[in-house]
C-alpha cells in the first residue's frame, strides 16, 4: 500500500506526520494499532505519503513503547507520565526510528523530531524535544555521533 515503489524525504515526513497524530489518538484511547491504521486511511488523506512507514513507525513505536520510553526517561527532567502527549509521541516515534533504523541517519531523525514539536507542540516544546533526543542518540547511536 505503499504511495510510491521509492518514497521520498516528503513521503516519509507525511508518514510521520501520521505516525504522531496515530500516537497522540493511541495514548488517549488506548487502541489497537491495527485499528488505527484502518482508521486513518477511511479518514485521512494518504496521498504522497509512505503508507509502509507510516505502518511501521505506528507499530513500532506502540508494540515497543515500554522500551523505547525506558531509552529516553534518563534524559527527562519529569516523569515520563508527566509529559505532554505531543511530547511522548515525538518520543516514542523519534527512538523508535533511532532504535530500530539505522538507514535514517540521526540527524534526520532529530531535525524531524524539532519539525514535529514546532508544529504540534506547545511553545518552546521543540528545545525540549531535542535536547532528549539529542541525549539519547547518543547513547542509541554511538558509533555513528562518533563518526560525526
Amino acid at each position: 500500500m505503499a504511495a510510491s515503489s521509492k518514497p521520498g524525504a516528503r513521503a516519509r515526513a507525511r508518514a510521520r506526520r501520521l505516525t504522531l497524530q496515530g500516537l497522540y489518538q493511541w495514548q488517549l484511547s488506548d487502541a489497537l494499532p491495527a485499528d488505527i491504521i484502518v482508521q486513518f486511511y477511511a479518514n485521512q488523506n494518504t496521498k504522497d505519503t509512505d503508507t509502509d512507514y507510516f505502518e511501521e513507525l505506528l507499530r513500532g513505536a506502540i508494540t515497543g513503547s515500554d522500551k523505547l520510553a525506558a531509552a529516553f526517561t534518563p534524559y527527562l527532567d519529569r516523569p515520563p507520565t508527566q509529559l505532554d502527549p505531543i511530547e511522548r509521541a515525538i518520543l516514542l516515534l523519534s527512538t523508535y526510528e533511532l532504535s530500530a533504523r539505522p538507514d535514517v541517519p540521526y540527524r534526520v531523525v532529530l531535525n524531524e523530531a524539532v519539525e514535529l514539536a514546532r508544529k504540534f507542540g506547545a511553545e518552546d516544546s521543540h528545545k525540549y524535544i531535542n535536547a532528549v533526543l539529542d541525549k539519547t542518540a547518543a547513547e542509541l547511536r554511538r558509533s555513528e555521533r562518533a563518526a560525526d
